[in-house]
């Protein structure tokens, strides 16, 4: 039987390599999205051409009601979960500290953090009775930079994720049940042009100490690697691929 992986914010980006990733290593898939129906369904299309079963479910993680309709559609497809790629993030537009609004602060946060709190605490309800599963956080370096003068609130939620994941994965430990968090460095994404720099890459690219920025697919090699039982002594940690930065 093939194992089953959740990955949200599946469409773009690091969550669709991930998700073409698990599907060749052998896993059947749940994919969210929120606003890219068309590249969900190019990602599924893509993992079941690499052999995997698929669900495709449209999820805002800021809703609770929306991710536990979630689940439900995942028990009652699968019938069970053994990993989760807790992807989904927003990021806003470049500004300073002095720049930010409430509003903006409260999406940032209900999605990047609680969103991101509330899908692992669904995973761990599918995963603790059978005494096995692995949690993937994404997080960023940013929490270790701080971002200055670009994205603070998202450097910001991305450290709470960092304690997180370490609470999370002390509390259940015991359990049979891995948690780990990966922080993205500088990625050929589009997550720079959503924070209104798409441009950040080609400018910033050597600065990083390898002298490039990293791609999608070398993010999603890290993270089934963590998935895999090659780190099964390997709990707690954030993994930092950054490229030395």
């Amino acid at each position: 039987m093939r194992p089953v992986c959740l990955i949200t914010g599946a469409s773009t980006g690091i969550g669709a390599a991930c998700a073409k990733l698990a599907a060749a290593r052998g896993y059947d898939l749940a994919l969210t999205y929120n606003t890219d129906p068309k590249g969900a369904a190019a990602v599924a299309k893509a993992a079941e051409a690499a052999g995997a079963k698929t669900l495709v479910i449209e999820v805002n993680v800021a809703d609770p009601a929306a991710i536990d309709a979630m689940y439900r559609k995942i028990n009652n497809t699968f019938g069970r979960l053994d990993a989760l790629i807790n992807n989904a993030g927003i990021v806003g537009q470049t500004a300073r500290v002095t720049d930010l609004t409430h509003g903006r602060l409260r999406k940032m946060f209900d999605v990047n953090v609680i969103g991101a709190i509330l899908v692992a605490q669904g995973a761990l309800e599918m995963m603790l009775p059978h005494s096995k599963g692995v949690i993937i956080n994404l997080s960023s370096a940013a929490a270790r930079l701080g971002s200055a003068n670009q994205y603070v609130d998202y450097a910001a939620s991305k450290a709470a994720i960092d304690t997180f994941t370490k609470g999370l994965s002390d509390e259940v430990a015991g359990m049979g049940i891995r948690v780990m968090g990966l922080a993205p460095g500088l990625i050929e994404t589009d997550i720079h042009a959503k924070g209104g720099d798409p441009d950040r890459v080609a400018r910033l690219g050597g600065s990083v100490p390898m002298g490039r920025a990293g791609s999608a697919e070398e993010i999603a090699n890290a993270v089934l690697w963590l998935m895999s039982d090659e780190s099964s002594y390997i709990t707690g940690s954030t993994l930092n691929v950054t490229g030395g930065r």
